[in-house]
Order: C-alpha cells, then sequence, then structure tokens
C-alpha cells in the first residue's frame, strides 16, 4: 500500500498541499508502520472522503462529537481496507451512511497534514490525511452518534457558517471541479 500512496501522491498536482505532500511523503519512506494507528511519532495516514451531493452543490459534513467541530467524515486505515481510497470511503459510509455513486471514480483532492489532541492514553500526534473525493446516489444520510453530533450537506456558500478547515474547503472545490457534470 505504501507504493500506491505514494504514486497517488505523485500524480496530485503541485500547490497549496505540498508542504504535506513532503510531510506524508516523508512518513510512508521512513516510518516503521505508518498506516498503524499506533504509530504516534510522528503519526500515521488517516484517510477522509469529501462528498459531494448529487447536483455538486453541496459537501456532506460531520459535527465531530470529540473534536467538537465540523469535518468531512473519515477516520483510520484498517488492515482490510486493500486501498486507500476505500478506507475513506469506509469512513464514510459508517459515518454518514451515504451510499456513493458507482459510475464516479474516486479521486485524491487533497491532503493536509494536522495535530491530533491527546486522549486515553494517546499522546498528541498528526494525522497525515488524504482526502479522496466521492459522488453521493442520493441525499439520505444518517449520522453515527458514536463518533458525530450531527450529519448536514453543506452548501459551498456556507463554508464560513460551518467553519470549515481551508483543507476541506480546497479539497471541496477540487472536487466539484473534477467531478462536474
Amino acid at each position: 500500500m505504501i507504493e500506491d500512496a505514494l504514486r497517488v501522491l505523485a500524480e496530485f498536482p503541485e500547490g497549496e498541499e505540498d508542504k504535506s505532500r513532503e510531510l506524508i511523503q516523508g512518513l510512508l519512506r521512513h516510518g516503521a508502520d505508518p498506516f498503524s494507528r499506533d504509530h504516534y511519532t510522528p503519526g500515521h495516514i488517516t484517510c477522509t472522503g469529501v462528498v459531494l451531493s448529487p447536483d455538486r452543490e453541496r459537501v456532506l459534513v460531520v459535527h465531530h462529537r470529540r473534536l467538537d467541530r465540523w469535518l468531512a467524515p473519515g477516520g483510520h486505515v484498517e488492515p482490510e481496507d486493500v486501498e486507500l481510497w476505500r478506507a475513506a470511503l469506509r469512513e464514510v459510509m459508517e459515518e454518514t451512511g451515504a451510499l456513493m455513486d458507482p459510475t464516479v471514480s474516486p479521486a485524491l483532492v487533497g491532503m493536509d497534514v494536522h495535530g491530533i489532541p491527546p486522549k486515553k492514553g494517546e499522546p498528541y500526534h498528526l494525522h497525515h490525511d488524504l482526502k479522496f473525493g466521492f459522488v453521493a446516489m442520493m441525499e439520505q444520510v444518517a449520522v453515527s452518534e458514536e463518533e458525530n453530533r450531527a450529519v448536514e450537506w453543506c452548501g459551498f456558500g456556507e463554508f464560513d457558517r460551518y467553519e470549515l478547515p481551508g483543507s476541506i474547503r480546497r479539497a471541496a472545490r477540487r472536487a466539484r471541479e473534477r467531478f462536474a457534470p
């Protein structure tokens, strides 16, 4: 999976995410177990799903219970995730129940390295996050109350209202450009 991740990163266009790409590539090349959620120094790979509504006018967001903020659904890579985009897809389905349009191929639309506060025996560490774009088949969603307080469709003009991080805003815009009907 490391070689696949390095290939996907190399194909991503240069720009605002160059520093994150450099850090993620370093982790993949030199980390002892970069996909393990127990790899804390300097962190581990995570995957996020940037899901567009069927009309491509909104993006799916969750109100994360622990971090108390609006984010795109995502999480840790599991051993059964044979491709990185599948980790993002699994997380989206677990957290929101959203079903993806099978005619639209997922694509890397962003990346970000960000800090995660300590909790229950986990030290402060970094998530080296790969953001994959998808298009939902329908708007029906359901919140996974274990991880999130709410799930909603956020219009592109509502990013400030939800205080979405810049990395999610950029990824959502890239997904809309990539998946334009």
